[in-house]
Parts: C-alpha cells; structure tokens; sequence
C-alpha cells in the first residue's frame, strides 16, 4: 500500500512551483517524525499524514487542504486501508489549513508541531524557507506578498503559544518567535 502511495506522493511534491513544499519538506518533516518518535502513539497515522498534507499545493487555490484530505481518503481507501486510520489521517491534514489542533488527539499536535518546526530552525535556515515560501508566491506583487505575509507572521506572534506539545514548546518556542519577529521586522521596514 504504502510504495504506491509513495509514488504517487513523489511526483506530487516534485512539481515545479514547490520551491518550499517539495519533498525537502516532506523528509524533514519524517525525520522529525522519527526523531520525536516517542511523543507519537499512531505512528502510520502521522507519517501518512505528513506524506498527504501538502498533496496539493497550489498558492492561488485557498483549499488545498481539503483537497489533500480528500485525495488521502479516495488513495487510502483504494488501498485497503481501515476507516478509522483514513480519518485519522483525513483530520490532520485538515488542521493544516489554520494550525489548530481541535480535535483532542496528541498525534495531531505533535504533526502540526513537526509541521511548523521550520519555524524554529537556525537564522540561516529559517531565511532559507522564508525564501522559499516567498518563490511560491512570486505570482503575487510584492507589496501585496509583504501585507499578505506579515499578516501571517503576525497571527502566529499573537498566538499565546505556537506549538502544542509541551516537549516540542519548550524547545522550539523561543526560536520559532525570534525568526517570525525578525521576518515580520524586515517585512515591515
């Protein structure tokens, strides 16, 4: 099941307008994954999540992750897969859409964590990924992309925490807003 679904995933995250969300996001997302292993208590269930959140990706459609949740439960459900991990599966990606975790699930906050962990990478890599994110959307103009941007940056700055997972807070936090400030300061200059 999984090698099928793999391929088809590959091919996805290799499309030409991912300069972020491409399968450097995807393996460091597994990596995270493997290195938290032990905060994880469904561990198919989150990779698969990972491997689908970002099916679809496209800058100028607003549901993507609707859409990518959809694809995870037509592919899963050709594969054979149990009902109940398609909708395990189906609810994390659709946390993806604001970064909330709503749904009670400690696997859900550990995936949405392991998702924003670019947040808190070192400068150097975290200016990495904002260029990247910035390439996604080199489609819109610039004023309009700083705007769209800092209104982002913003909203996770006014959050009172940005990750759930207490382990993953108290080691990313810190970080996470630093780099968002600093962003958020250049974007505003």
């Amino acid at each position: 099941m999984l090698d099928t679904i793999r391929q088809a995933l590959t091919q996805r995250y290799a499309e030409p307008h991912r300069a972020y969300h491409g399968m450097g996001h995807i393996e460091a997302l597994l990596q995270g994954q493997f290195a938290h292993r032990d905060l994880i208590q469904d561990q198919r269930a989150v990779m698969l999540a990972i491997w689908f959140h970002d099916a679809i990706y496209d800058t100028q459609q607003a549901d993507n992750e609707e859409r990518s949740a959809v694809l995870a439960g037509e592919m899963l459900s050709q594969a054979g897969a149990e009902p109940a991990l398609i909708e395990s599966v189906q609810r994390k990606v659709r946390a993806t859409q604001r970064h909330e975790w709503t749904d009670g699930d400690p696997d859900t906050a550990v995936f949405l964590d392991l998702d924003l962990g670019v947040l808190a990478a070192s400068p150097e890599a975290y200016e990495r990924y904002a260029q990247q994110v910035a390439q996604e959307y080199a489609w819109v103009p610039e004023p309009a992309y700083k705007q769209g941007r800092a209104k982002v940056l913003q909203a996770f700055l006014d959050r009172p925490q940005i990750y759930f997972t207490p382990a993953l807070r108290a080691k990313w936090e810190d970080s996470a807003r630093a780099n968002l400030k600093r962003e958020l300061a250049a974007l505003t200059a």
